[in-house]
């Protein structure tokens, strides 16, 4: 194969903490093919690990974020008590930009796209140009849960709420193949599984659950609006699976408008959307999910 018959583009979906399966996907393409990634287009956790990847800083992020204890991910989530947010997402994307420094997308090796919804025009946006840093910020900004980022005037969210798989970015790219990762697989029984929690983090993961429902209970009655909920349902949980359900109906439209040449799919229950702290079993998962889906890819 020449050079250019050598080249893929990767498109990485959005989906919380099942994206950490899109590095072992990451991971299978370096170690088992000839094709090098020379683009990349992702959707919220997509955007996140395509940038960091694209950047030249997954090695970094990896190590940290294999790292993670519940106890840690829970610590990194800073209540904004705002309008706009439950949380300002600070802590963590201060650890983010420390890893990224200050580059622009532009400069990147690979070329680069990150998507965000602006929520205002209700339209999707492609972030390719400018702050690496503030695309990612903007694409992994799930409403309701993190705070929006305003930039070049518009109001920006997570990417995910338009199309959480971003083929259509790189139908333009002058790449031999293009592998998309989806994280909104049917659910397989066999990944059904209850962890056991230490007592001293299920108090922790309580108290902030406890408090989220809180928060959300006085902006109800703010707004002068009843609560029909019974009092032992999970508001948070609620809240996430309602985006995550969204998100997956537009993701079947979405591969059957746009179908790529390779299509490695997550199963939605491998994970929840904030459980950071399974970090090398999602990874893991990826690079299998990756052996099974690309083996006519693989260097011979």
């Amino acid at each position: 194969m020449n050079h250019s018959e050598r080249e893929l583009s990767l498109v990485l979906g959005s989906g919380g903490a099942r994206g950490l399966a899109q590095i072992g996907v990451i991971r299978w393409l370096e170690k088992n093919s000839d094709y090098h990634i020379r683009a990349i287009a992702g959707s919220s956790m997509g955007g996140l690990i395509g940038g960091i990847y694209a950047a030249g800083k997954l090695d970094l992020y990896e190590e940290w974020v294999t790292q993670l204890s519940k106890y840690d991910v829970l610590r990194l989530l800073d209540f904004a008590f705002s309008r706009s947010g439950l949380f300002s997402g600070e802590r963590v994307m201060g650890k983010l930009e420390d890893m990224l420094g200050d580059v622009n997308i532009e400069e990147l090796p690979i070329t680069f796209t990150a998507v965000a919804t602006d929520i205002e025009r209700g339209r999707e946006i492609w972030l390719n140009r400018g702050s690496l840093f503030e695309a990612i910020r903007a694409s992994i900004a799930i409403p309701t849960i993190f705070t929006p980022v305003k930039r070049d005037g518009r109001l920006l969210v997570d990417g995910g709420l338009l199309n959480p798989v971003p083929v259509a970015p790189t139908l333009r790219d002058s790449t031999a193949k293009t592998v998309a990762v989806s994280l909104s697989g049917r659910s397989e029984d066999e990944l059904e599984q209850t962890e056991a929690v230490p007592e001293s983090q299920d108090n922790d993961q309580n108290r902030y659950r406890r408090a989220i429902g809180q928060f959300i209970e006085e902006l109800q009655d703010k707004l002068g609006l009843g609560d029909d909920l019974e009092p032992d349902i999970d508001v948070f949980d609620i809240l996430s699976r309602s985006i995550e359900a969204m998100q997956n109906s537009i993701a079947r439209f979405r591969l059957a408008a746009y179908n790529p040449d390779h299509l490695i799919e997550i199963p939605v229950n491998a994970c929840g959307i904030l459980e950071f702290h399974r970090a090398q079993e999602m990874i893991d998962l990826g690079y299998e999910r990756a052996e099974k889906a690309l083996d006519d890819i693989r260097r011979r």
